[in-house]
């Protein structure tokens, strides 16, 4: 096991994979331990991989992983973090926006005993009204709901421990909320200020349509905070709520029938007769997905979940010290 894993995903970066490389190699050769880089291609159309193995067979230190179509780029972190073998694991993105030299400066809150370490763009290049704006908003409501109070979640650049990142249940765009999840589960955590570089090469992949779906997560991750391991809770209390409200209503459209037989109830009150019918049925449907919810949090923690991602190709050059007791087996064989 090496110390450090530095966990990044491409996707149509042919401009940016050998620069961020050489970067990378002399930042963590200055740091002076053990690591290795985890370069994942997550569907890509141009060279990328193309350069991704020809850096990784010329650099054992290197893993490439290469993923049979685009999945997204939460599915890359995640295959990412899944072949890492180190004993802290360090991510960020692919794009040059991240700057390597910020990562001793993750190191050095991670040797001080926290279990997350986020990073913090407070300079942002990006456009004010169709970036920074959305973000700030996202992130202001983002630590209301999770109570974690950091200033950017949006942003690859965190490191972790091993422990804490690979208890994590990765999916869907839920990478940006891995400091909510972990907090969940008891992490220490906190948030240093890294620079944020503007795009020199190739395109960016987001868009304002990404904005929407950061909201729509939102209230997701609430749910998943409150009720992850009791759904029933939450579908229970809204269904028995609702099915007491409809018996009050037909219990009030009861009593004028038995009190005053010729009292036609649908004629006079045949809204309320709807509505309590609704509430009823309601509540009881509530409920029954409240249940469903609970086998399914059984099934989680008693079954294995899939990945959320398919890998195509793994490559990586043998250590010398590999190649020597290759060398030696050969050796005996003959």
């Amino acid at each position: 096991m090496v110390k450090y894993s530095i966990v990044v995903p491409f996707q149509n970066e042919e401009e940016n994979v050998t620069i961020l490389y050489a970067r990378l190699k002399q930042v963590m050769e200055q740091v002076g331990e053990d690591f290795e880089l985890v370069l994942v291609d997550d569907g890509s159309r141009d060279r990328t991989y193309k350069l991704l193995e020809e850096i990784a067979a010329v650099d054992s230190r290197v893993l490439v992983i290469k993923l049979r179509r685009n999945f997204g780029q939460t599915s890359a972190l995640a295959a990412g973090f899944d072949h890492a073998s180190g004993e802290f694991i360090l991510a960020m993105d692919g794009d040059l926006q991240h700057d390597p030299n910020d990562i001793p400066a993750f190191i050095e809150k991670l040797d001080e005993g926290y279990d997350v370490v986020s990073g913090w763009r407070i300079n942002r290049k990006d456009n004010f009204f169709m970036r920074r704006l959305p973000s700030l908003c996202a992130n202001w409501i983002m630590a209301r709901l999770s109570g974690v109070p950091l200033h950017d979640f949006g942003t690859t650049f965190k490191a972790y421990r091993r422990e804490v990142i690979q208890n994590i249940p990765l999916y869907g765009e839920m990478h940006r909320f891995i400091p909510a999840l972990a907090s969940w589960y008891g992490a220490s955590m906190c948030e240093i200020p890294i620079r944020n570089i503007k795009r020199g090469r190739g395109q960016s992949h987001y868009g304002i349509g990404r904005t929407f779906r950061v909201f729509f997560d939102l209230i997701t991750i609430r749910f998943l905070l409150r009720y992850m391991s009791s759904p029933l809770h939450f579908f229970g209390g809204v269904g028995l709520l609702s099915i007491f409200s409809g018996s009050l209503l037909a219990l009030f459209l009861l009593g004028m029938k038995v009190f005053h037989p010729q009292f036609d109830v649908m004629s006079a009150h045949g809204p309320i007769f709807v509505i309590g019918s609704v509430l009823i049925v309601a509540g009881f449907q509530l409920l029954a997905i409240g249940l469903l919810g609970e086998l399914q949090v059984r099934h989680y923690y008693t079954n294995q979940e899939p990945r959320p991602y398919t890998v195509e190709r793994i490559v990586r050059l043998a250590s010398a010290e590999e190649q020597g007791l290759l060398s030696g087996h050969q050796d005996e064989n003959f």
